[in-house]
C-alpha cells in the first residue's frame, strides 16, 4: 500500500504541474480565501478519485498483470505527449473562476469536479488503480493533486503570477515519458537489470525530445518553439533642414 501511495503521489503531482487545474486554483486564490479554495479542491479531488479508483480497480481485476503494465506504460507516454501539447482554460472555465457569485466553496468544488472529469489526471489514477493497491492509489493521488494545487494557490495568493509554464510543461512531459518508457521496457524484458531499464528509458526520453526540435518551427509543440525576436526599431529618416527633434 505504501509503495502504491508514493507512486500515485509522484505521478499525479507531476500530472498536475501546468495543468488547467493549477490555473483555476491560481485564479480562485485571487478571489477567495486560500483555505476555502484548498478545502474545496480536497473535496472535489476526493470525490473524483473515488470514481477513478473504482473504475481502475474493477478493470484491473479482469486483465493480466503483464498486459496492465504495458498498457500503463503506453498511457504514461501518452500523458507526456498530452502535457507537452499544453493546457489552458476555456472561456467558460475562466469565466467560472473569475466571475463566480455563488458561495465560494460550492463554486470551487463544482468547477474542479467538472474540470477533472475525463482529464489526464483522472485517466492516470484509473491506470494506477488497475495495477496497484486501490487504497494507496486513492490516498496518494488525492494528496498529490491537492499538493500541486496548493502550490498554485500559494503562487496565486502571494505573487498573483503563473509558474514558468515552459519549464513546467517540458519537465512534466519528460517525467511522464520516462515513467512510461520504464514501465514498458520493464514488462517487455522482466529479467533486465533496473539500471539498464532506467538507462534505456532515459535514452528514449532524449530521442523523443530531439525529434520535435528537428521539425520545422510551425510543426513543433508551442512550448518548444523558439521565442521570436522583436524587430529592431528603425529610425525614420530625417528630412533636410530638420533638427531631428519631434514635437
Amino acid at each position: 500500500m505504501i509503495a502504491a501511495l508514493l507512486l500515485s503521489f509522484a505521478v499525479i503531482f507531476v500530472a498536475e504541474l501546468g495543468d488547467k487545474s493549477q490555473l483555476m486554483a491560481m485564479m480562485f486564490a485571487l478571489r477567495y480565501r486560500w483555505w476555502v479554495v484548498l478545502t474545496a479542491i480536497l473535496a472535489a479531488t476526493t470525490a473524483v478519485h473515488v470514481l477513478s479508483v473504482a473504475i481502475g480497480h474493477y478493470l484491473g481485476a479482469a486483465l493480466p498483470t503483464h498486459l496492465l503494465g504495458l498498457l500503463a506504460g503506453a498511457m504514461f507516454v501518452f500523458f507526456g505527449l498530452w502535457t507537452l501539447r499544453g493546457d489552458s482554460l476555456s472561456d467558460e472555465e475562466a469565466s467560472r473562476a473569475q466571475r463566480a457569485t455563488a458561495p465560494a466553496f460550492f463554486v470551487v468544488t463544482s468547477a474542479f469536479m467538472l474540470a477533472e472529469l475525463g482529464d489526464k489526471t483522472m485517466l492516470a489514477t484509473i491506470t494506477l488503480a488497475a495495477d496497484n493497491n486501490w487504497l494507496g492509489v486513492w490516498i496518494g493521488s488525492t494528496i498529490g493533486m491537492v499538493a500541486a494545487d496548493a502550490l498554485a494557490i500559494l503562487v496565486g495568493a502571494v505573487a498573483g503570477k503563473h509558474l514558468p509554464e515552459r519549464f513546467i510543461q517540458i519537465a512534466a512531459a519528460a517525467l511522464f515519458v520516462l515513467f512510461g518508457a520504464f514501465m514498458v521496457i520493464e514488462n517487455v524484458f522482466p529479467a533486465a537489470p533496473v539500471l539498464l531499464v532506467a538507462g534505456c528509458a532515459l535514452a528514449i526520453v532524449a530521442v523523443l525530445g530531439a525529434i520535435p526540435r528537428a521539425l520545422p518551427e510551425r510543426l513543433r509543440p508551442p512550448v518548444l518553439r523558439s521565442a521570436r525576436q522583436e524587430p529592431a526599431h528603425v529610425s525614420e529618416p530625417v528630412s533636410p533642414g530638420s533638427t531631428g527633434v519631434r514635437d
